[in-house]
């Protein structure tokens, strides 16, 4: 498993985000199935005011958000709630699955909020992101069960608590 990391925010080095990603990456990738090591994901960490030019400039969100994801191809199911088409692996070097890049502001906000560690917080962040690269997406309800679904399955292995429990 490859993470090509790009810091940006110096911030983001004290939580040792390379490390992190890569463990949350190898979780999201074994869980569905697939071999970690042919694969590479780019990381961007960076501040709000970067994730804010990057949400307007490929979203028309002129504001910060948590996380945003670039698969390197379309991937996504046709029919709501089935499994997204899985990547093939390339014959040479690693496939790329794609971009995914993390604000600190708003992170540190969201876990702030949460009550929950930052670390923790990143790790399901990165387990969503790498979601949206294999063609996981939550805007139709019967995507979203599957896909929050396997985020608390694959996070629950990783020791931490259901993301989405209102306790």
């Amino acid at each position: 498993m490859t993470v090509d990391c790009m810091v940006e925010d110096p911030r983001w080095e004290a939580l040792e985000i390379e490390a992190l990603a890569e463990t949350a990456i190898c979780a999201t990738l074994e869980r569905l199935g697939l071999e970690p090591s042919v694969f590479e994901v780019s990381l961007m960490v960076c501040d709000d005011a970067r994730i804010s030019a990057l949400n307007a400039d490929f979203r028309g969100k002129p504001t910060p958000t948590n996380v945003l994801s670039w698969p390197s191809e379309e991937r996504g199911a046709e029919t709501p709630g089935e499994m997204p088409h899985p990547p093939a692996p390339e014959d040479f070097g690693p496939t790329e699955l794609g971009d995914i890049a993390l604000a600190y502001d708003t992170c540190v906000a969201e876990a702030a909020a949460a009550d929950k560690p930052l670390a923790d917080h990143a790790t399901h962040l990165l387990v969503h992101g790498t979601l949206h690269l294999l063609g996981f997406d939550h805007i139709r309800e019967a995507d979203a069960v599957l896909m929050e679904g396997l985020e608390t399955e694959i996070l629950g292995k990783l020791g931490l608590a259901d993301p989405y429990s209102q306790a």
